[in-house]
């Protein structure tokens, strides 16, 4: 992954809460601790799958009735929370390139520039970004609750809000998951969580009623995430910056394997076998390893809303 040099970012909406403390998951404080070196039927393994029940997702509501609506009375106030500074350096395409830090930023500007052209094309809706993409160490405020660095990235979307630990991907989807390393695995992730907030604008999470099944809505919002995921690469290197100066010059093939792995790695079959020596279908809630592969190809292939509707698909 390259990026122009001559870009200029925007971090305007990216902030970073510095080292948090305490708390758990969701408005009932639960607390989900990460699992190490988990052999097949320890109870370790039970654990990392509900772990990953909410890496690369959206914090949602999982009470009957279906996911929460997109909130008229949306909360803004996670964007003006105190921040640490972390990307007040990052200011061009350069920057990006030898900061880790600011080709974060970058992707988001990506992300944004995107979704707000083919949101409006495609689907003849109004776009608005996402109102923060916050990182943090040990745990955070949001909108969902006191999240802590042991849940993996996520949205969240009263504020909406994409929060993540980026010790996530050495910690968990490396050493834990065997996941790839790599410069565009963090952006093939952030590229997903951004899918769930193009969701939450559409209000597809409204269309969510069964939580758990290989057929379930709860994978097809995976699955569609991951397509939407697709999209967004197979148009990276045409998003700019605000003054239409191009953002991404360049996309290795080797970018879109490392984003394939990373599709692999969290396959809900794959994990079950790491964890618990085997696959129980009945428990998914992101999809198969292949099936996650194959989505997020559709949309690098197609590049189409419509390609990506998984909730009108008969086979997944």
């Amino acid at each position: 992954m390259r990026f122009n040099p001559k870009a200029r970012l925007d971090t305007s909406r990216v902030r970073d809460s510095g080292r948090g403390s305490g708390g758990g998951m969701g408005g009932g404080g639960m607390r989900i601790p990460i699992p190490g070196g988990a052999k097949a039927g320890s109870s370790l393994g039970g654990l990392l799958v509900l772990v990953l029940f909410l890496v690369l997702t959206q914090c949602v509501g999982g009470g009957q009735g279906g996911l929460p609506l997109p909130d008229t009375s949306l909360d803004t106030s996670r964007v003006a929370e105190a921040d640490s500074d972390r990307y007040a350096n990052c200011q061009t395409g350069a920057d990006a390139e030898s900061d880790v830090d600011c080709a974060r930023v970058a992707v988001e500007n990506s992300l944004t520039d995107y979704w707000g052209e083919a949101l409006p094309a495609q689907a003849d809706m109004q776009f608005r970004p996402v109102q923060v993409m916050r990182t943090f160490g040990g745990a955070v405020g949001t909108g969902c609750g006191q999240a802590t660095s042991q849940v993996g990235p996520f949205y969240c979307p009263p504020d909406e809000g994409i929060y993540l630990d980026t010790t996530f991907f050495d910690q968990v989807l490396q050493q834990q998951l065997g996941g790839p390393a790599g410069e565009f695995v963090e952006p093939y992730v952030l590229a997903h969580e951004y899918g769930h907030h193009i969701q939450n604008v559409m209000g597809t999470m409204g269309q969510v009623r069964t939580q758990r099944g290989p057929e379930s809505d709860a994978v097809r919002l995976e699955l569609q995430a991951d397509c939407y995921a697709g999209m967004w690469t197979r148009n990276a290197t045409g998003t700019d910056d605000q003054s239409g100066v191009p953002l991404i010059l360049e996309l290795s093939e080797e970018d879109i394997n490392q984003a394939i792995a990373a599709a692999k790695s969290v396959g809900d079959d794959r994990i079950q076998d790491q964890t618990t020596g085997r696959v129980n279908p009945a428990e998914w809630t992101h999809g198969s390893a292949e099936q996650r592969q194959r989505w997020f190809m559709v949309g690098y292939q197609e590049g189409s809303l419509q390609a990506c509707d998984t909730f009108s698909a008969s086979q997944l």
